[in-house]
């Protein structure tokens, strides 16, 4: 069982970074980028709430994870994290779940 990781941020662009850095700080693998706009999205700054969900061991994803949320809280554009070391398999599907990816750019090479 793989450990996941979520970093929670507002905006897609710091979503973005954030999923680079823990990339390129352990071995993990960014599985997901998922959205949500909060209810309350217009009174927001910011009005887009991404998560990043990366997976590996669990020393690989804490130290991914402490590098991911020190730059969050750098751009103060962090909301939250979880980490869970030992991932069932009947949640991994959440894992994967995401409401980004659905554009037609990006599905075109699937036809």
């Amino acid at each position: 069982m793989a450990a996941l990781g979520m970093i929670e941020v507002y905006g897609y662009t710091t979503s973005i970074v954030i999923a680079d850095l823990v990339a390129k700080t352990a071995d993990v693998k960014v599985v997901a980028i998922d959205k949500n706009k909060p209810a309350n999205a217009d009174a927001c700054e910011v009005p887009l709430v991404m998560v990043v969900k990366f997976q590996g061991n669990a020393g690989a994803v804490q130290s991914a994870m402490d590098a991911g949320v020190k730059e969050a809280k750098r751009r103060g554009l962090y909301i939250t994290s979880k980490m869970i070391a030992g991932l069932d398999d009947q949640v991994q599907w959440f894992a994967d779940l995401t409401a980004t990816g659905r554009d037609k750019l990006r599905n075109m090479d699937k036809n």
